[in-house]
């Protein structure tokens, strides 16, 4: 069994903290891990993107091939597109549909989520908003993390939300539970809506 994930957003949003938790639940579930970033500069809105393998087997390379990808996790519904060929004919888009407008020539934000739209397995969510109105708005990749769940194959939904607890332990409890609350509510965000795709 495996998983190929890319992830992909914009510089400071936290993809790479969504990253350190799949990493951290395939390393307990005993998985072949390996990963390959690019980071972007946040502070000037760079993009960021990582391949992320998970494998009961031994993996050979830590890049994704073309079309092969099983999942593509972004935060930026721009960055998501930008990885579109690495997609495998059966992978899911899990994205935020919030544009995160860094550049003066961006695409018309209802074109891209058309386009989007236009693709067979798409799941997007705006999980800038809905962190703000649950009064968590530094936890919006976690939510984006939590509406994947359900896609990540390798392991369950209860897994990734124990790695939650884990990567924020030192942060305090109020922290995890935040980050917590903010995962549930991805993962219940998709249950609820696209429970017939699952």
């Amino acid at each position: 069994m495996k998983t190929d994930i890319i992830l992909s957003g914009v510089g400071g949003q936290g993809i790479l903290s969504i990253a350190t938790i799949i990493g951290e639940a395939a390393t307990r579930m005993g998985l072949n891990l390996k990963q390959a970033e690019v980071h972007g500069m946040s502070q000037r809105g760079g993009d960021v993107q990582s391949n992320l393998r998970l494998s009961d087997a031994p993996i050979a390379s830590d890049l994704i091939a073309l079309g092969t990808a099983d999942l593509i996790l972004s935060l930026e519904p721009m960055e998501a597109l930008r990885y579109l060929p690495y997609l495998s004919r059966e992978g899911w888009i899990i994205t935020s549909s919030a544009p995160f407008v860094n550049i003066p020539n961006y695409p018309d934000a209802e074109g891209l989520m058309a386009e989007l739209n236009a693709l067979p397995h798409v799941v997007a969510l705006d999980v800038e908003k809905l962190a703000k109105e649950h009064g968590m708005p530094k936890s919006a990749n976690v939510i984006l993390l939590g509406a994947a769940a359900a896609f990540l194959k390798v392991f369950d939904a209860a897994t990734l939300r124990e790695s939650v607890e884990r990567i924020f332990a030192a942060k305090g409890a109020a922290v995890v539970e935040m980050n917590q609350r903010a995962f549930d509510l991805g993962y219940q965000y998709v249950q609820q809506l696209h429970a017939d795709r699952l």
